[in-house]
C-alpha cells in the first residue's frame, strides 16, 4: 500500500492549556466590565444627583430674589404712599422731604436691611436721599423715570457694580398725576444667607465685567474670569479653590452645568446662578456654590474596589475548577489524536491493540470517538483491498479521462464567456452554463437547435429559411449542409433571453483540432458588448440632450440655430427665465427645483414639439427655436407659453406655487446674425420682460441695441466688484430727528458712489444691477461692516446708526455669524445698531423675514419696518413681526396737508403701531407745517430734508 509519509505532530500549546487560557480572557473581560459597569451607575448616580441638585438650588436662590425683589418693590410702595412725601415732593420742599426721609428711615434700615433711599422729580433730579452708602451716580435715572411716569407702574432692577444690589422704582401720585419717583436699594446680603441656607454649599457673590470706579477694598481680582468676588464664605478654604478653578473652567459653563475638581487630596463641586435682572450692562452678578463631595467619590472608590476584589477571587476559583474537570478527558484526547497518524501509514491493528475494549455502561464523546477510530481502521484496511482490485480498471479509463479533461480545461478557460460547439450545419451540440445561465434555458431547450435561431434575432429578417449560416455552406450528396472553413470567423450580433432582454456580443469561431472538412464542428466564443454598446448610445443622446428634462441642451440648440441661420431662414428666438425659482428652491428644497423644470419642459414640449426646437440652457432658462413666423406669431406662442404656465399648478410639501417666466423674444436676421448675438438679445429682451412687471415677454426691436446694453449691465457689475474690493463705496447719512424737542439720536446710513469725474451716482443706477446679479448681499454686508466701524466712535456721544437690508440678504444663511464676528471686532454696541427692511420684503417672506428679525434682536440690535403702509394687509403681520420702529412710507407724508385720505391713513398707522408697542417714523418731511400734524398723531421721529440733509460719514 502506498501511503504520504506523514510527518511528525508539532504540540505548541496543549488543548487544555488553551481552554484555560480563553476561559481566562473570557472571564477577566466579563470581570473588567462588570467593574467598569458597576463604577459608571454609580457615577451616573452622582451626577444625576448633583445636577438635580444644581436645578433645585438655582430655583431656590432665584425664588429667593424674586421673594426679595417684591418685598422691596412693596416697601418703596408704602414709602412713596406717605402723604407728607407727596406734598414736600409737589411742593419742592427739599427741608420736608429730608425730614420725612429722616423719620422713615430707622424702620426701612433696621427692620427691612434698605441701604439707600431716592426721590427724584419729574426731570430726574435727585430732591432726597437717605442711606449709609455713598450715593451711585451711575444710575439709569432718565430710563427710569420714563419708564415709571409713563407707565404709572413700578419697576425692580438689580445692578452689580461695585456691590450688587436690588433697586425698586416706584411712582409718586397726587391726585392721579405722577410728580416724581421714590427708589429703594438693598444688598444682597440677605439672599445670600438663605443661599447658603438652602444650598448648604459655601456662597461667593461674584460681578464679572467692569466695575464703575475702583472696586471695593474687600473685592478679589479673578482675572481669567475677568470678574471681582465681592463676598465669600469660609474665606481661607475657598478663594484657593475658586483662583484655581477660574484657571480651568469657563464662568459659562457653570451656569448650565456643574464642575468637579480635586483639591488638596479633596473633591469638590462648583457652579453657578446667572441674575437674569441684572440690569447694568456692563457687568453681571452670579452666585458661585462650592459644595464637598469628597465622600461620594470615596465611596464609588470603595465600591470599584470591592468589585475588583470579588472577581478576581470568583476568576480563580473558576479557572482552578476548570483545570480539575479538563485533566482526565483531556489525556484520553492525546491519546486517540497520538494513534491517528498510525492510519495514514497503514497500522491498523497496532491502532486497535492500543485502544481499550468498550466496557462502559455510559458512554461519552470521548468514548465514541474511540470507538470510531476502531471502526475507522476496520473500514480502512478493507478499503485498501478494495483500491489494489480496481487499480487496474482505473489504468484502463486513463485515456478516455485525458479527452474529457481537455474539453474542460478549454471551457474553463473561457468561464464567463458564452461557448457554444456546432456541428457541420450549425446545430448546437454543447453548451456551458454561463451562456445557459444568460438565455435562461435548459440545455434540453437549447441542444440541437440552430445556433442563429438563438443568437441572430434579425436572421429571419435576412435569410428567410432561418438557417444564418447558409449563405456560406453548400449541401452534400446526403442533403446535408457543409460549412466552409473559410467562412468568417468573426461577427457581431444581437439576441434576446427568455424574459425578453437584449444582448449584443461579438463572436469568435474556430474550428476544433479533430474536426475535418467533410464534418467540421466549430467552437464559437462570445464576448457581452451590450454596455458597452449601451453607453455608446447614451454619450451620443448626453451630447445632444439636458439629462434632467430630456430636452436638448444649449450645444444642441446652437448648432440648430447655426444651421438656420446659414439657410438663410427666418424666425424667432424665445428665451424663458423661470420667476421666483430661486425663492423656490430654498423654500422647498433643489429636489422640488428640479421637479418643477420637469413639468415645466413636458409641458412645453407636449404643446409646442411639433413646431419648434426647445432646449434648457441651464438652470431655469429655456429656449424655443421658431422658423418661418413672424413677429406677430412670436408673440402670440409667448403668451401662449404664459397661458401654459399659469395653468401649471405647481404643488409641492402642500404648499402651491405660482408659475411663471419672463419671455424675451429676438427675430432673426434682425437682431443677430450669429447664435451668440441672438442669444444675447433675446436675454436682453427677457430681462426688460421682467422689469417691465405689466407683461410677461417682450420683443426687441429692430433699433434697439441688446450688444450696448450687455456692455452696459457688465460695466455696473464690474463697478460693483472694483468697489466692493478697494472700498471705493461712501457712506452718507441723514439723521432721524424727534420730533418734541427735535433731538437727534440716531442717522440712516445711505449708499454711494462716485464717477471718475467727482460726481455723485444715484443708488438707481447700480442698486438694481446689484440685486439683478446677486451682488447686493456682498454690498449689504459692506455697508454693514463699514457702518459698526462708524458706529463704534458714533455710539460715545450716544448715537445710533439705522442700516438697510435687501430682501435677497433675508436669505443669506450666513448673515446671523457675520453680524456676531463684526460686532466682536469693531467693538460697536449692538444696542446702538438698528437693521431695516422692507415691508415688501417682509410681507413676501413672512416667515424668513420674523426669523432674520428675531435672529439680529437676540444679538441685542433693534429692528425697523422701512416704507411701511404701502400694503395694508400688513398690518395682520405687524403684531408678529419683531421690529421696534415703524417708518411710514414718504408718499403719505408727502400729501399729509393736501390729502384727507393720507389724514386718515398715517393716522390709523401711527395708533396700530403704537397698540403694538412700537415707534413710528415719518418719511420725507420737508415742510414744518407737517410736524404739529404728526405730533399730534403720536408720531416720534421724523426724517427729511427739511430737518437734515444727507452727508459723508467722515471717521476713518
Amino acid at each position: 500500500m502506498t501511503t504520504r509519509s506523514s510527518s511528525k505532530a508539532r504540540y505548541r500549546l496543549s488543548l487544555t492549556w488553551r481552554v484555560i487560557a480563553l476561559s481566562s480572557l473570557l472571564l477577566l473581560a466579563l470581570v473588567a466590565l462588570f467593574i467598569w459597569l458597576g463604577q459608571y451607575h454609580l457615577t451616573q448616580q452622582l451626577e444625576s444627583s448633583r445636577m438635580e441638585s444644581h436645578e433645585r438650588q438655582q430655583r431656590e436662590i432665584s425664588l429667593a430674589m424674586q421673594r426679595s425683589s417684591d418685598n422691596l418693590r412693596q416697601l418703596a410702595g408704602l414709602t412713596a404712599a406717605a402723604p407728607e412725601l407727596g406734598s414736600a415732593l409737589q411742593e419742592n420742599n427739599q427741608d420736608e422731604l429730608a425730614e420725612v426721609l429722616r423719620a422713615q428711615w430707622p424702620s426701612l434700615q433696621l427692620e427691612a436691611g434698605i441701604d439707600e433711599i431716592f426721590v427724584f422729580n419729574t426731570q430726574g433730579t435727585r430732591v432726597g436721599y437717605s442711606g449709609t452708602n455713598d450715593p451711585l451716580i451711575d444710575l439709569p435715572i432718565q430710563g427710569w423715570i420714563g419708564s415709571v411716569l409713563t407707565t404709572e407702574s413700578p419697576i425692580t432692577t438689580l445692578r452689580c457694580t461695585r456691590t450688587c444690589q436690588q433697586f425698586a422704582a416706584v411712582p409718586v401720585l397726587m391726585e392721579g398725576a405722577s410728580i416724581g419717583m421714590v427708589v429703594l436699594s438693598r444688598s444682597l446680603a440677605d439672599v445670600t444667607r438663605q443661599a447658603k441656607e438652602v444650598s448648604n454649599s459655601e456662597i461667593a457673590l461674584m460681578v464679572t465685567g467692569r466695575i464703575t470706579g475702583s472696586p471695593p477694598p474687600e473685592a478679589i481680582l479673578l482675572e481669567d474670569w475677568n470678574s471681582h468676588i465681592l463676598a465669600l464664605t469660609n474665606r481661607d478654604q475657598t478663594l484657593s479653590l475658586l483662583q484655581r478653578a477660574s484657571q480651568d473652567v469657563v464662568l459659562n459653563q457653570l451656569v448650565h452645568m456643574p464642575f468637579s475638581l480635586e483639591y488638596m487630596n479633596r473633591y469638590f463641586e462648583l457652579s453657578a446662578v446667572y441674575m437674569e435682572e441684572d440690569a447694568d450692562w456692563r457687568s453681571t452678578g452670579y452666585f458661585l456654590l462650592i459644595s464637598d463631595i469628597t465622600p461620594q467619590i470615596t465611596a464609588i472608590r470603595t465600591a470599584t474596589k470591592t468589585l475588583l476584589v470579588v472577581g478576581l477571587v470568583g476568576w480563580l476559583a473558576a479557572e482552578l475548577l476548570l483545570l480539575i474537570i479538563l485533566l482526565g478527558p483531556m489525556a484520553r484526547l492525546r491519546r486517540v489524536a497520538g494513534l491517528l497518524p498510525a492510519l495514514a501509514s497503514g497500522e491498523f491493528r497496532r491502532v486497535r491493540d492500543k485502544l481499550p475494549l468498550p466496557r462502559r455502561h455510559f458512554s461519552n464523546e470521548i468514548d465514541r470517538l474511540e470507538d470510531s477510530t476502531r471502526e475507522l481502521s476496520h473500514q480502512l484496511e478493507a478499503l485498501e483491498q478494495s483500491v489494489q482490485e480496481h487499480s487496474g480498471q482505473l489504468a484502463e479509463r486513463v485515456d478516455e479521462l485525458a479527452k474529457e479533461r481537455d474539453f474542460v480545461n478549454s471551457l474553463l478557460d473561457a468561464a464567463q464567456v458564452f461557448i457554444v460547439v456546432q456541428n457541420s450545419t450549425g446545430r448546437i451540440q454543447l453548451i456551458n452554463g454561463y451562456t445557459l445561465e444568460r438565455l435562461g434555458l435548459k440545455d434540453a431547450d437549447v441542444i440541437g437547435r440552430h445556433f442563429s435561431d438563438i443568437f441572430d434575432q434579425n436572421a429571419h429578417l435576412a435569410l428567410p429559411s432561418n438557417n444564418a449560416d447558409e449563405a456560406n455552406s453548400e449541401s452534400n450528396a446526403n442533403g446535408s449542409t457543409v460549412t466552409h472553413p473559410s467562412a468568417s470567423n468573426q461577427e457581431e450580433k444581437t439576441f434576446q433571453t427568455q424574459d425578453r432582454r437584449s444582448f449584443t456580443a461579438v463572436w469568435y469561431h474556430a474550428f476544433l483540432a479533430n474536426s475535418n472538412n467533410h464534418d467540421a464542428s466549430k467552437i464559437s466564443v462570445g464576448l457581452d458588448i451590450t454596455e458597452r454598446k449601451a453607453a455608446e448610445a447614451r454619450l451620443t443622446w448626453l451630447a445632444e440632450h439636458d439629462p434632467l428634462t430630456e430636452l436638448y441642451n444649449r450645444r444642441y440648440f446652437q448648432d440648430a440655430l447655426k444651421r438656420a441661420i446659414a439657410n438663410q431662414a427666418k424666425g424667432a428666438v424665445l428665451l424663458l427665465d423661470l420667476d421666483q425659482f430661486k425663492e423656490i428652491n430654498e423654500l422647498s428644497g433643489h429636489h422640488v427645483g428640479d421637479r418643477l423644470l420637469r413639468e415645466v419642459a413636458d409641458t412645453l414640449f407636449l404643446n409646442l414639439s411639433q413646431r419648434s426646437i426647445i432646449a434648457r440652457l441651464g438652470g431655469d432658462e429655456f429656449a424655443l427655436l421658431l422658423e418661418d413666423i413672424s413677429s406677430e406669431q412670436a408673440i402670440n406662442v409667448a403668451e401662449y407659453i404664459s397661458q401654459l404656465l399659469d395653468g401649471l399648478g405647481f404643488t409641492a410639501a402642500g404648499r402651491k406655487h405660482h408659475v411663471s417666466a419672463s419671455i424675451g423674444i429676438a427675430l432673426f436676421p434682425v437682431n443677430g446674425q450669429t447664435p451668440a448675438d441672438l442669444l444675447a438679445s433675446a436675454d436682453m429682451a427677457m430681462y426688460k420682460a421682467k422689469e417691465s412687471g405689466n407683461q410677461h415677454w417682450y420683443l426687441l426691436k429692430q433699433a434697439e441695441n441688446a450688444k450696448d446694453e450687455l456692455q452696459e449691465r457688465v460695466y455696473w457689475v464690474e463697478r460693483l466688484h472694483k468697489a466692493l474690493e478697494n472700498d471705493e463705496f461712501e457712506l452718507w447719512a441723514q439723521p432721524i430727528v424727534r420730533l418734541k424737542d427735535r433731538d437727534i439720536k440716531h442717522y440712516e446710513v445711505l449708499l454711494r458712489m462716485r464717477n471718475d469725474d467727482g460726481s455723485l451716482v444715484s443708488p438707481a443706477q447700480f442698486i438694481p444691477i446689484a440685486e439683478q446679479s446677486g451682488l447686493i448681499v456682498q454690498v449689504d454686508r459692506w455697508v454693514l461692516r463699514h457702518s459698526l466701524a462708524a458706529l463704534a466712535t458714533l455710539q460715545k456721544e450716544g448715537l445710533s446708526l439705522a442700516v438697510n437690508l435687501s430682501g435677497q440678504s433675508l436669505h443669506d444663511l450666513g448673515l446671523k455669524q457675520f453680524l456676531a464676528d463684526q460686532l466682536k471686532t469693531s467693538g460697536a454696541d449692538p444696542h446702538h445698531l438698528i437693521l431695516e427692511v422692507t415691508e415688501t420684503a417682509a410681507i413676501t417672506d413672512f416667515s424668513t423675514a420674523r426669523n432674520v428679525l428675531q435672529t439680529v434682536r437676540d444679538l441685542g440690535c433693534r429692528t425697523a419696518l422701512d416704507d411701511f403702509g404701502i400694503g395694508f394687509s400688513s398690518f395682520h403681520y405687524l403684531s408678529q413681526l419683531p421690529v421696534d420702529y415703524i417708518k411710514i412710507d414718504g408718499s403719505f407724508i408727502r400729501s399729509l396737508l393736501i390729502d384727507t385720505d393720507s389724514h386718515t391713513l398715517v393716522k390709523a398707522i401711527a395708533d396700530i403701531a403704537r397698540g403694538f408697542g412700537k415707534q413710528t417714523i415719518a418719511e420725507f418731511v420737508d415742510q414744518e407745517a407737517l410736524i404739529p400734524v404728526l405730533l399730534s398723531y403720536g408720531i416720534q421721529y421724523g426724517q427729511g430734508y427739511h430737518l437734515g440733509k444727507p452727508e459723508k460719514i467722515r471717521l476713518w
